[in-house]
């Protein structure tokens, strides 16, 4: 019966952390996500509410499809198409950071002995409701833009003179168009408009099927990264591995990249107080923030991209990058933008300098020595040959971590973006843009780079007298109220579990903290 009341506690727990979890971390997206779109202004021509569930639904590997209708003397001959595939990495960054630490702090404070089916319950019930609430958000995240045809007469005059001259029609294109089409002497603008009769549209819907498929990955990534860099958590047993040789890798990884987000967020606030548009600035840094900060270190790393752009959407790229792209695909390089700006050779030792201290912290964290089960070192004292140890221990798990960190980083970095008027058949106008990383290269320089840095790290932490310093044994984490570190289960946990024998209330049961158990008895004198 005690066994069973522990188990139905044990699953209400894992709800309530599940609704905590998810909703805070979608509260936190969706607040970042509409005062983003606020700053930049997007809901003065749509709704905000369904820009930001469509904002969301993208940042968390989902899919949104533009699609529009122009009707021109009332027929269906013209349709609007387009194709949108970027991660706003500010929004997802905010949900990752809050649905990873409330999930942590869930798991701490469950207990030092947490097996496998129970890790899996928790995890199962967050990517449940996580999935439930996208589902809603895709519902939701549709909307229409309307725009009065009428208003294109306003263009005119913006345009050159030469837009506003015969456009030089092929011989015979006017006698297929329809009566007053191919008759554009007034002006192309102005011809335009008295064809165009209000019925321009432009709408986004969101993918119900492919977002969910998305966002499943999407959480179970960031859950599985949480777990691996989080030094304080409890693992099942038999997990100690992850512990002594993972975690303090990706945990150092994990703290410079978000080094770089901060950076980057530096950088906005500095651009945004001498522009003439600073909420323009703002709003963007907190979508795609940390997709510039992370492109940027990419290149800096040596990672090639390529990439075009065409169109109206060249304008939207950030210098250099507007006056590198062209219609053709173009390799882009640290030294091809250095080309056109010499600052950009500042990403090569801004970029090499983050992963030194990735290095340094994964010294700092890993044990030094062999550790046994009970986190206790064995072997591997100090002399030559323990050094030299202890820098291959920090620069293998480095390696891997940084290998299989810079494509994923160059894959959600990725932009493709494209949009295409065409009336019956003739194309009107057209832009695109693509933007991606070399996965390959990324991750045999990922692990170049990263092996490098993890000896370098150590030898540095070593003579500095710091290396291991801060390793964690495994099945300790922060007192909860002294923030020193205690091992778990002798922490208000009793015989029976974390409700003390019989059920009682926390402090009842035997507490070496609160209430220390009394003296043995004393065998009687003799005289």
């Amino acid at each position: 019966m005690r066994v069973q009341e522990n188990r139905r506690i044990r699953r209400a727990d894992a709800v309530v952390t599940a609704f905590a979890a998810v909703g805070w971390a979608f509260v936190a997206m969706t607040g970042t996500a509409a005062l983003a779109l606020h700053l930049l202004e997007a809901d003065a021509v749509g709704s905000l509410g369904p820009m930001t569930a469509a904002a969301v639904v993208l940042a968390v590997n989902g899919r949104v499809v533009p699609a529009g209708d122009i009707g021109i003397f009332g027929l269906e001959g013209g349709r609007a198409a387009a194709s949108v595939d970027i991660m706003p990495l500010g929004v997802a960054l905010a949900g990752a950071l809050v649905l990873a630490a409330v999930f942590l702090r869930s798991l701490r404070g469950a207990g030092g002995v947490m097996g496998p089916g129970e890790l899996a319950a928790r995890s199962g019930a967050v990517v449940a409701l996580f999935l439930a609430v996208l589902g809603g958000l895709s519902w939701a995240g549709h909307d229409t833009v309307t725009f009065d045809g009428a208003e294109l007469g306003d263009l005119a005059g913006e345009l050159p003179d030469s837009a506003l001259q015969d456009p030089g029609l092929p011989d015979g294109i006017a006698e297929l168009l329809p009566e007053g089409l191919g008759d554009l002497g007034g002006g192309l603008a102005s011809g335009l408009a008295d064809l165009v009769r209000a019925e321009a549209s432009v709408g986004f819907r969101v993918d119900a099927g492919p977002s969910l498929l998305g966002g499943a990955v999407w959480v179970t990534g960031v859950l599985v990264i949480a777990l691996l860099a989080s030094r304080r958590t409890p693992l099942p047993p038999g997990w100690e591995v992850l512990h002594h040789v993972v975690r303090p890798a990706v945990s150092a990884l994990c703290a410079t990249l978000l080094l770089a987000v901060g950076a980057g967020l530096a950088a906005a606030v500095w651009a945004a107080a001498g522009d003439e548009h600073p909420a323009r600035v703002a709003g963007t840094a907190l979508l795609v923030g940390p997709n510039g900060a992370w492109t940027g270190m990419l290149l800096g790393l040596f990672v090639p991209w390529t990439g075009w752009a065409s169109g109206a959407l060249v304008r939207f790229l950030p210098a250099p990058l507007d006056r590198l792209l062209t219609p053709s695909e173009e390799t882009i390089t640290v030294s091809r933008l250095a080309e056109l700006d010499g600052r950009a050779w500042l990403l090569v030792p801004g970029a090499i300098l983050a992963l030194l201290c990735a290095g340094v912290l994964t010294a700092v964290r890993t044990p030094w020595g062999i550790t046994g089960p009970d986190g206790s070192a064995t072997s591997g004292g100090g002399g030559t040959g323990g050094t030299a140890a202890f820098a291959l221990r920090c620069a293998v798990p480095l390696a891997a971590a940084t290998g299989l960190g810079l494509p994923l980083l160059a894959g959600l970095t990725g932009v493709s973006a494209g949009a295409s008027l065409s009336v019956f058949g003739f194309d009107a106008f057209g832009a695109g843009l693509e933007l991606r990383g070399s996965a390959g290269l990324a991750l045999l320089l990922g692990a170049g780079w990263g092996a490098a840095a993890g000896a370098a790290g150590a030898l540095a932490a070593r003579a500095a007298g710091v290396a291991g310093r801060r390793a964690s044994a495994p099945g300790t984490a922060p007192h909860p109220r002294s923030g020193g570190a205690y091992a778990y289960g002798a922490y208000d946990r009793g015989p029976a579990g974390p409700a003390g024998p019989g059920g009682a209330p926390p402090g009842s049961g035997p507490d070496p903290y609160r209430n220390p158990p009394p003296p043995p008895p004393q065998p009687p004198a003799t005289s």
